[in-house]
C-alpha cells in the first residue's frame, strides 16, 4: 500500500506540474483535453458539463455550513463553484502537494477568502467525526488505492443529514474506457484498481447512506447521498 502510495503521489506530482494542460482536460477547455476527452471517456463538452454540474446540484446556493473537499486536484472544477458561496467554511485536502498548490494559486487568484489548504490522505482524515455538513469529492475514488478506507473516512466526518457528493470512473459503462484506463492510466499511476461498477457502487452507497442516487455519463458515475 505504502508503495502504491507513493506511485500515486509521483503521478499527480507531475500533473500539478502541468496543470494548464490536466485542467484543459478536465474542464474541456482546450483542444487536447477536448481530444483526450472524446478519445479516452467518448464525451463530448457537453457531456463533461454535464457529469460536473450533477456533482454539485446538491450544494444550495445559499449554503453557509463547514465543506471538505477530497481531493481538492487543481480546483480546476470547484473553485469557481466555491466562488459562489462566500458564507462558507471550506476545507480542501489532497494527497499532492504539488496539485494543492495549483488549487491554492487559483483560490488567491480568483479572491476565494473563505477557504484553507491542507496536505492528507482520504484513508486516514485529520477530522473528528460529524465535522462537516457537505463532503465533495471529484474524480478521486478510481485512484484512491484504499477505498474501502476512503468510503469509512469520508462517512466519519460527515454530521449525520449532511451532504456527500461527486464523482468519478466506473467499469463496465464503456467498453473502449475501460480499456484505455487498463493500458493507460493504470500502468501510469493515475488510476488504482479495483474499480466499482455503477451497480456495485449503488449498493456500497446504499449500506452507508440514507438517501443515495447514482447516475452515469458514460464511464463517469456521479453520487449524490445523505447520511441518515
Amino acid at each position: 500500500m505504502a508503495d502504491r502510495k507513493t506511485e500515486i503521489k509521483s503521478a499527480y506530482k507531475s500533473l500539478g506540474k502541468a496543470h494548464s494542460f490536466y485542467d484543459g482536460m478536465m474542464t474541456c477547455s482546450t483542444l487536447m483535453g477536448r481530444f483526450v476527452t472524446k478519445i479516452v471517456w467518448n464525451m463530448n463538452r457537453e457531456d463533461a458539463l454535464e457529469y460536473q454540474s450533477r456533482s454539485f446540484e446538491m450544494i444550495p446556493a445559499d449554503f453557509n455550513g463547514r465543506l471538505l473537499e477530497v481531493p481538492v486536484g487543481t480546483g480546476g472544477l470547484s473553485m469557481p463553484i466555491w466562488k459562489t458561496l462566500p458564507n462558507a467554511e471550506i476545507t480542501c485536502l489532497d494527497y499532492s502537494e504539488n496539485m494543492m498548490v495549483s488549487a491554492s494559486q487559483r483560490a488567491d487568484e480568483m479572491g476565494i477568502k473563505n477557504i484553507s489548504f491542507l496536505q492528507g490522505d482520504v484513508g486516514d482524515l485529520p477530522f473528528e467525526d460529524d465535522t462537516f455538513d457537505v463532503v465533495v469529492s471529484l474524480n478521486g475514488f478510481h485512484a484512491f488505492p484504499d477505498k474501502e478506507a476512503a468510503f469509512r473516512e469520508t462517512y466519519r466526518v460527515l454530521k449525520p443529514g449532511g451532504i456527500f457528493t461527486g464523482c468519478f470512473y466506473v467499469e463496465g459503462s464503456n467498453l473502449h474506457t475501460d480499456k484505455m484506463i487498463n493500458r493507460f492510466y493504470i500502468k501510469s499511476g493515475f488510476f488504482t484498481k479495483p474499480f466499482d461498477t455503477i451497480t456495485s457502487l449503488e449498493q456500497r452507497l446504499k449500506n452507508l447512506y440514507h438517501d443515495v442516487t447514482v447516475s452515469n455519463v458514460e464511464s463517469i458515475a456521479i453520487f449524490q447521498c445523505r447520511k441518515g
